[in-house]
């Protein structure tokens, strides 16, 4: 079974706007769009930089350095440079409104 941490207040999370945390030594970015909150690894498999510093799309982070996006659903990147996807990790929502727990376990891939 997963373990499951809090990662931040859903308050917290801008619509569109990558916040990046650190959880359990993992750098993982939290994402709140289309509804939804997304957590992914942090760096880019191509180039190892911050997905955080990325802008968010259509379900995907932009990684800034070549422009490779990654889907927030399956860290599969949509195109070069990038070719190998990075790991997404499930989330949950704990409480109602903005006072609710946004809760990422990294000890497990969604």
């Amino acid at each position: 079974m997963s373990a499951f941490v809090e990662a931040a207040k859903l308050a917290e999370l801008e619509e569109d706007t990558p916040k990046r945390v650190e959880i359990d030594g993992t750098p993982v970015s939290l994402v709140r769009t289309e509804g939804e909150v997304f957590a992914i690894n942090d760096i880019c498999s191509h180039a190892n930089v911050s997905l955080s510093e990325g802008e968010v799309d259509n379900c995907a982070i932009e990684c800034w350095l070549h422009g490779s996006a990654f889907d927030l659903r399956t860290g599969k990147p949509s195109g070069l440079p990038a070719t190998q996807p990075v790991p997404v990790y499930p989330v949950k929502i704990e409480g109602e409104g903005p006072a609710a727990a946004v809760l990422v376990s990294v000890t497990q891939e969604s």
